[in-house]
């Protein structure tokens, strides 16, 4: 099948006739015994769920009407699996997990707490913030970023500030691991690298790479060298000399936040060099316009 055929055929499956337009689906789930069904088929611990154990669970003596609200998400959020019972669609699980996460109704306030590492430019104290569903790490004493990221409000539940911060560097390599993939972490949806330059409030010249999702538009912005993170011969590097990537933050790696281990080589097209120091030797790696790894080489400082 040609990718031109494939195109149209999915641009037809867009366009079914059976499909909801944003409001009405938000409607359908605007109802405490819609959200009270959805949340006791999110707590089953076996899925398919028969009619009478839903309905049990639910609480509501009212078998009609508790039918009646149950076909209601029949379709879109949940499915009928003849002879078993009933389970999520995608879109039903989406929503609980999102109430679950607390995205829907939650606005919790933090403290700014201290993480692991120093400041790459001034070796100062890193605070992290935690604003508008964002967390944000900061040097205390001349207010360099190391990086801000999205992170849901469930997030924080249950753990202390060691473990939100853990949690937020596991979340901050797998969304650049799936956007690498060319794979939105939001829906999906196919996400193209694009090249940003520009110059801080202190003119300071600095280079991201920004991948935008095609279909929802979600974005995620990083440092040139934050693509290299899991590469294996930079993993296989770094392992050589008694360090384990995976347990560092990536926020104590210079070379992930600090524009100036990134240098342009050419811009038409992009050719980059990000050099990652560690101890006496210096790996230099290139990467081309789609930050794919070119050439690699291994400087020692005698």
């Amino acid at each position: 099948m040609s990718e031109s055929t494939t195109s149209i055929e999915i641009g037809r499956l867009m366009d079914c006739t059976d499909c909801l337009e944003p409001a009405e689906a938000f409607a359908l789930i605007g109802n405490e015994i819609r959200l009270a069904i959805l949340e006791a088929l999110f707590e089953a611990d076996d899925r398919p769920v028969s009619f009478s154990t839903l309905h049990r669970s639910v609480g509501i003596r009212d078998s009609a009407q508790f039918n009646y609200h149950l076909q209601k998400l029949t379709g879109h959020f949940i499915r009928h699996v003849d002879g078993e019972g009933y389970d999520f669609r995608y879109a039903g699980e989406k929503v609980v997990r999102a109430i679950v996460a607390g995205s829907f109704t939650e606005r919790p306030e933090l403290e700014p707490f201290l993480v692991e590492g120093e400041c790459v430019d001034c070796g100062g104290e890193l605070l992290a913030y935690y604003q508008e569903e964002h967390l944000s790490i900061e040097c205390v004493s001349c207010d360099r970023g190391h990086g801000s990221y999205d992170f849901p409000p469930g997030g924080l539940t249950d753990r202390a500030p060691s473990g939100i911060a853990d949690a937020f560097d596991q979340r901050v390599r797998h969304l650049h691991c799936l956007a690498a993939d060319g794979v939105c972490p939001e829906c999906s949806g196919r996400m193209q690298p694009k090249i940003r330059e520009r110059t801080t409030s202190n003119d300071e010249p600095v280079v991201e790479v920004e991948r935008s999702c095609e279909q929802c538009g979600h974005v995620v912005t990083s440092a040139v060298g934050l693509q290299l993170l899991d590469d294996a011969e930079v993993v296989t590097f770094h392992r050589e000399r008694g360090i384990r990537l995976d347990q560092q933050p990536y926020w104590t790696l210079p070379w992930c936040v600090c524009p100036t281990y990134t240098t342009v080589l050419s811009r038409d097209p992009y050719r980059f060099e990000v050099a990652i120091p560690v101890d006496a030797d210096t790996m230099q790696v290139r990467l081309d316009s789609q930050l794919e790894v070119t050439d690699i080489a291994i400087l020692t400082t005698s």
